[in-house]
């Protein structure tokens, strides 16, 4: 199972308690998976998604907020994927009307996704808790916090994307919006914003999961850049010791090393006994000891008359 499935998985488990929460998160389900046609008699409400569990989730909540499991059939849609199906027209009324669905003159909205989410749905804070866990449930994703970070909610419409952006904002998550084709992408790139998500939309067990993966991601590349880092001064230590040993024989050879001052002859010996010392090491060889800047500064002085040889 992938973390995103594991993540809905327990969305779905999790039910709210009151029943203004319940009534939110379908309202969610409704404007993310929700359609509206309306045959000969009475209004035809129906929540489609390829995902079962948003299915299932929706037959729970109206069981527990509406206080039926007559007149509510569950099958699989034509093209893949589940189906709910409300053919009672007052039980679809009643359900439209408390998920904010209608509007003030008692028309319908054909596209859900078109409808703006009612205030009187999210007035509290735990209703928006459950809206945008609902709307997770419906069109999120998120992956694996191994690889990367990465969370996103998939709307129809930019009405319906910045209305869920200005939802998240409430609870200071910063998302943006992206256009992906037709579609508007509500999305997360942080892992500090991906694990306030997971903990407004209740999800905790994933949260744990996620922060565990996240603080192990975090160390490995913390290690990563220190031996990275290291490994780039080790290399340029190196290499500059292989270039001071190398102009050092030169002057060896094409210049004599008795014409050195006495403090650049006793470098340059030293330097040749020791080609792999550090700056600091270095200079505790020398008599008197000279500081890491003395040594930097007498190896340079070679390094400038091994160039004048060259030239």
């Amino acid at each position: 199972m992938s973390f995103s499935s594991g993540v809905k998985q327990e969305l779905y488990r999790h039910i709210g308690t009151q029943r203004h929460c319940q009534v939110a998160e379908l309202a969610a389900i409704l404007h993310f998976c929700g359609c509206l046609g309306q045959p000969d008699v009475g209004y035809f409400l129906q929540i489609r998604s390829e995902n079962g569990l948003v299915v299932r989730k929706s037959f729970t909540l109206l069981q527990k907020a509406f206080k039926m499991s007559e007149g509510v059939e569950v099958c699989k849609a034509g093209s893949g994927g589940y189906a709910l199906r409300v053919r009672d027209g007052d039980l679809a009324g009643k359900i439209l009307r408390d998920t904010g669905l209608l509007r003030t003159d008692g028309s319908f909205w054909q596209d859900f996704s078109e409808a703006p989410i009612a205030d009187a749905v999210v007035q509290d804070v735990c209703c928006k808790r459950a809206f945008i866990r609902g709307a997770f449930l419906s069109a999120g994703s998120v992956s694996d916090p191994q690889k990367g970070y990465h969370l996103e909610i998939v709307c129809s419409r930019m009405e319906q994307a910045s209305q869920l952006q200005a939802l998240l904002s409430e609870f200071e998550i910063e998302a943006r919006i992206v256009t992906r084709k037709k579609y508007y992408v509500v999305y997360l790139k942080e892992g500090a914003g991906i694990a306030d998500l997971l903990n407004v939309a209740e999800a905790h067990v994933a949260l744990m999961d996620f922060e565990n993966s996240r603080v192990v991601r975090d160390v490995r590349n913390t290690v990563n850049r220190r031996v990275n880092c290291e490994t780039a001064n080790i290399t340029k230590t190196v290499t500059a010791a292989s270039r001071q040993v190398e102009d050092i024989l030169l002057l060896e050879e094409k210049y004599g090393l008795e014409r050195l001052s006495a403090g650049l002859r006793q470098m340059a010996q030293v330097r040749l006994e020791y080609p792999d010392a550090p700056l600091k090491e270095l200079g505790g060889y020398l008599d008197p000891p000279v500081g890491k800047s003395g040594v930097n500064h007498r190896l340079r002085k070679l390094s400038e008359l091994a160039d004048r040889i060259r030239e």
